[in-house]
Order: C-alpha cells, then sequence, then structure tokens
C-alpha cells in the first residue's frame, strides 16, 4: 500500500534510471516533467534530430539521447523498435496526435501490443483518503461490455501487483448498490464481483464488490448508515468506473477542484506508456513519469 506519491518515487528509484522514448520529442508540454524526472528516466527524443537538438538547448535539456526521424509514424514505430531491442523501457507521447500515436502501438507488425487490452490507469493522492487510490478506466476505453470490464480490471491489477500489492480492494463504482435493468453497469459489476468466490484472479488476495456509490467506497459511515456491510467501503485500493466518461469526469474533478495528485499511464502493451495532457501540470507529467518507471519490470 502506497501512502503517498514520495513512496512511489522511492519505488522508482530504487529499480535504477530507465530508458523512455520519447515520440515526436519536440514538445514544451513535455519538457518540465523530463526534467523533473531526471533521476528516474533518461529520454531518448525521437523526431527531427535537428529540431531536436535546436529545442534541447532552448530548454535546458543537458543529457539526452536523439533518434532522427522523418514523420510522426516512423518516430512511433522507432520507439517500437527501441522496446522491442530492449533500448528502451517504457515509451511517452510527444508531440505526436494520439490516434496516429496509439494505432503505430497497435499496429500487428510494428507494433508493441501483447495479447491484452490497453486500457488508461491512473493513480491518485487524493485529500482527506488514507493512502493512494488507483481509478481505471478514465482515458481509454469509451463504453467498453463486460468482457472489456474483465479485462479492464485484470489490467489493474496486473500493474498493482508489479507495483508489490499483495492485496486489493476494488469497489466497483455506480450511481446505487443495487441492480437496475437500466443501468447496465450495475448488472456487470455484480457479475465480475462474483469472480472473487472463483480465483478467477492469481497470485494476489483480491476483495471485489460492486456496484457502489462513490460515498459508499471512500466511507465507512456512509456504508454503515445504508446498512452495508463491505470490507471494500471506505478503503478501497482500486476504483473501477463504468465508462470513460465517469472515469475522466471523476479524475479531473478531483484533480481541479480536491487538489489531488495525480500520474497516469496506458497499460497493456509490452511496456508502459505515457500518454499526457497538454493541460496537465508539470507536476503531473513528473508523477506519470515515475509511475511508469515504478511499474516497469
Amino acid at each position: 500500500m502506497f501512502k503517498n506519491f514520495d513512496d512511489v518515487i522511492q519505488l522508482a528509484k530504487s529499480k535504477g534510471r530507465k530508458k523512455i522514448a520519447v515520440v515526436e520529442g519536440v514538445s514544451e508540454e513535455i519538457v518540465e516533467g523530463l526534467k523533473l524526472a531526471k533521476e528516474l528516466a533518461f529520454p531518448i527524443l525521437i523526431g527531427d534530430s535537428e529540431k531536436i537538438k535546436k529545442f534541447a538547448e532552448a530548454q535546458g535539456i543537458d543529457e539526452y539521447e536523439v533518434m532522427d526521424s522523418k514523420s510522426p509514424v516512423e518516430s512511433a514505430f522507432k520507439a517500437c523498435d527501441l522496446v522491442k531491442e530492449g533500448k528502451a523501457d517504457f515509451l511517452m507521447k510527444g508531440k505526436i496526435d494520439t490516434p496516429t500515436f496509439l494505432r503505430s502501438l497497435l499496429d500487428k507488425e510494428r507494433g508493441i501490443r501483447i495479447d491484452k487490452i490497453f486500457s488508461h490507469i491512473t493513480l491518485l493522492e487524493v485529500p482527506n483518503y488514507h493512502k493512494l487510490v488507483f481509478l481505471t478506466d478514465a482515458g481509454m476505453n469509451i463504453r467498453p461490455d463486460l468482457k472489456m470490464k474483465i479485462s479492464i480490471l485484470q489490467n489493474a491489477i496486473d500493474i498493482m501487483k508489479t507495483l508489490g500489492y499483495d492485496e486489493i480492494k476494488v469497489a466497483f463504482l455506480a450511481s446505487l448498490e443495487i441492480l437496475h435493468e437500466d443501468m447496465p453497469e450495475t448488472i456487470d459489476f455484480a457479475a465480475i464481483s462474483k469472480l472473487q468466490d472463483r480465483s478467477f484472479f492469481k497470485g494476489v488476495k483480491v476483495y471485489l464488490d460492486g456496484p457502489m456509490g462513490f460515498d459508499i467506497a471512500v466511507s465507512k459511515r456512509a456504508a454503515e448508515l445504508k446498512g452495508i456491510t463491505s470490507v471494500v467501503s471506505g478503503d478501497a485500493d482500486l476504483w473501477m468506473v463504468p465508462d470513460v466518461a465517469s472515469g475522466n469526469i471523476l479524475a479531473k474533478a478531483l484533480i481541479y477542484i480536491a487538489k489531488a495528485k495525480a500520474g497516469g499511464l496506458i497499460y497493456g502493451a509490452k511496456v508502459p506508456v505515457v500518454l499526457l495532457s497538454r493541460a496537465d501540470e508539470p507536476e503531473l507529467k513528473y508523477y506519470s513519469i515515475a509511475f511508469a518507471v515504478a511499474a516497469c519490470g
């Protein structure tokens, strides 16, 4: 269990400095994060070498490697090659549009896809919550069906196992705690909750409960007042949402209104993938890189 991002950063440091391949490395949005994370990650900046060198000098990046490329697609494939050759430990999206970036990673011939779904996992340090909490999927899969939800959950559990968790409490978030035929997520989450009785997840003790309202997930008192008994309520390690809209809104509300610290990555490829928003503060970029380094095998 991590109490705060300092714990994640310490774990990342213990894994040694990793190499990060930045696709289209001429991007002001990521520079501050790379500077903050220089003890954790050595950047390989892929793109137009002349532009990168001028850009790096202007931005004060003093330690980096350059790989020349003639197009964003070529940059993405070169990053994938670095991963497959063991020359990069994880990837980061630079000045390349997200659909092009993801299509390249998913390419059957040149990409780095494996037999997993790609899903987004956010790590949050929320004021007034007693430990870090994971949130999935707030950035990748729009309206996952039951099978996809199970795969998304498996990804989150896998990355938490890599980070050292041997017990995981999962809250499936919805607007109520009962089944409702007009709310398919309540039925899906009730079905997934049964998997813990079938020893579905290996190598870690998993407690699943849901559907449950957000108040039940974060407050034992709320659960008591509603007459709900759950080992997960008030102590969840992972919040799983029914769709990308609810997850994205929840994450951004916590970051912008509750002043939560956050880092996020895409999981399901050969290596972690950092995909940042231009609006992310430098600190959030740093936390995303630290999260990715800590998640490296």
